[in-house]
């Protein structure tokens, strides 16, 4: 009896890392795109993915957002987080969304500690028995042998109830707990609150609204199987600050040295690889004036040569739309008012309310600006500005000088032929503003 061999062909199969899915992502006004990702994309894989296809200037403040709209809150995914992860805790048929946008405070605190961690509310645990100073504030929590905590007051909606009670809360490397006897941190006196390990903090949208809290500034702690409000654990600060230092300890905790490593990434590639990138430090005033081109370092000098070349610079542009040699009055105002409209900080009829909002959901970090038409008076504009987590506003006026339209901050005092001019200004220079100007809120459109 004769046997042979069959040979069988059995199918391909594509590693999972390079199947293809499909997923949709937002931008600020509503615009979506579906886009073709593998399966292992991270968040940050997205957000290149988006600036790439965008032509947008990369400064590493691209973020991509998980909003839960039937539930109210949203957060900045990391870096690092695979998005297909993300989207397999969504519940069917919700309105759940991944936005595109901004978040200039997404590791600020590793630039600046001092304006996320109050010195009243951080120390390290009682079982090292000191207070950490600030200059390793941040080791701290990434290094997995300290102890960390974060105390403070906060309000906290009671589980089945209407009610918000005030607790004193500790923040430690073990999970959130808060204390049935004032702020007594004995072992005895603390009730667990919540961990982390299957968790993730999410900032509340409308905390007042949707929840009857006592300010807007509420913040949760979600499983990562939640899907319903009710297993939500609500919580709510008194201020901004508060909420922040809150919401970014937990992140420290969850996350640690992954973070720093999300945070010094970019910069290492850029050592490696130098690309077209904006910081404040890279912003210098030149003078190309003369046969050779130098820095200026004068502050008023800088203000006399913008003004200068604003003035040169309208001068032959009207001689170009008119034909003529001599510029109407009329084209050069035209002109004033027509140039910023392209600048990406520069967002019309915007109101105040949405003005808060945009550089809210950007990032409440000082020097992050926006441009606006002014609601009150139609031939004026607004700065809005963020200092000290506080949004601010200033009127720009119009100054009109033997026929030629100025625009100021300051009544009069420093002119600027249009709106680039002053914004280049500010962010140079501090003048009359908290600070200087860092970030614009840019919206773009998929």
């Amino acid at each position: 009896m004769n046997f042979h061999a069959r040979r069988v062909t059995l199918p391909a199969v594509t590693p999972l890392c390079l199947q293809k899915r499909v997923i949709k992502v937002y931008s600020e006004d509503n615009t979506s795109k579906a886009v073709e990702v593998p399966s292992d994309v991270t968040a940050q894989d997205v957000c290149q993915l988006f600036v790439l296809k965008n032509h947008c200037i990369d400064d590493h403040a691209w973020t991509l957002f998980e909003h839960l709209s039937h539930l109210g809150i949203e957060r900045a995914l990391e870096d690092h987080e695979y998005v297909m992860e993300v989207l397999s805790s969504w519940a069917m048929d919700t309105d759940s969304r991944l936005y595109f946008r901004k978040n200039y405070a997404k590791y600020e605190f590793f630039r600046k500690p001092l304006d996320f961690f109050p010195d009243h509310m951080v120390s390290i645990s009682s079982e090292t028995n000191g207070m950490v100073d600030h200059c390793d504030l941040i080791q701290t929590f990434l290094n997995s042998s300290t102890c960390p905590e974060i105390h403070g007051y906060l309000h906290a909606k009671e589980q089945s109830r209407k009610s918000w009670k005030k607790s004193y809360f500790v923040l430690r490397r073990s999970g959130l707990y808060f204390s049935n006897k004032g702020t007594s941190k004995e072992p005895r006196h603390l009730q667990f609150f919540a961990d982390f390990s299957d968790s993730d903090v999410y900032t509340v949208l409308a905390a007042k609204k949707l929840h009857g809290a006592p300010t807007e500034f509420g913040f949760c702690v979600k499983s990562t199987k939640c899907s319903s409000a009710r297993d939500l654990k609500l919580l709510c600060a008194d201020d901004e600050q508060t909420r922040t230092c809150w919401i970014t300890a937990m992140r420290l905790l969850k996350f640690g040295m992954q973070l720093y490593q999300n945070f010094i990434q970019p910069h290492q590639k850029q050592k490696a690889s130098p690309m077209r990138s904006i910081s404040e430090n890279s912003l210098v005033a030149m003078d190309f004036s003369g046969q050779k081109s130098r820095v200026i370092e004068n502050p008023s000098e800088v203000l006399s040569v913008a003004v200068e070349e604003g003035l040169s610079w309208r001068r032959k542009s009207c001689h170009r739309l008119s034909g003529h040699g001599s510029p109407s009055t009329a084209q050069s105002s035209v002109l004033n008012i027509a140039i910023h409209v392209a600048q990406p900080w520069f967002h019309g009829k915007l109101s105040r309310e949405e003005s808060h909002r945009l550089i809210a959901q950007q990032g409440l970090i000082d020097g992050v600006f926006l441009l606006r038409d002014s609601q009150s008076n139609p031939k004026t504009f607004v700065l809005s500005l963020c200092y000290m987590q506080k949004i601010k506003h200033f009127q720009i006026l119009p100054v009109d000088d033997e026929g030629e339209l100025f625009y100021s901050l300051d009544d009069g005092q420093t002119r600027f032929t249009d709106l680039i001019q002053l914004v280049d200004f500010y962010q140079l220079n501090r003048g009359v503003l908290p600070c200087k100007l860092r970030h614009h809120c840019a919206r773009i459109t998929l």
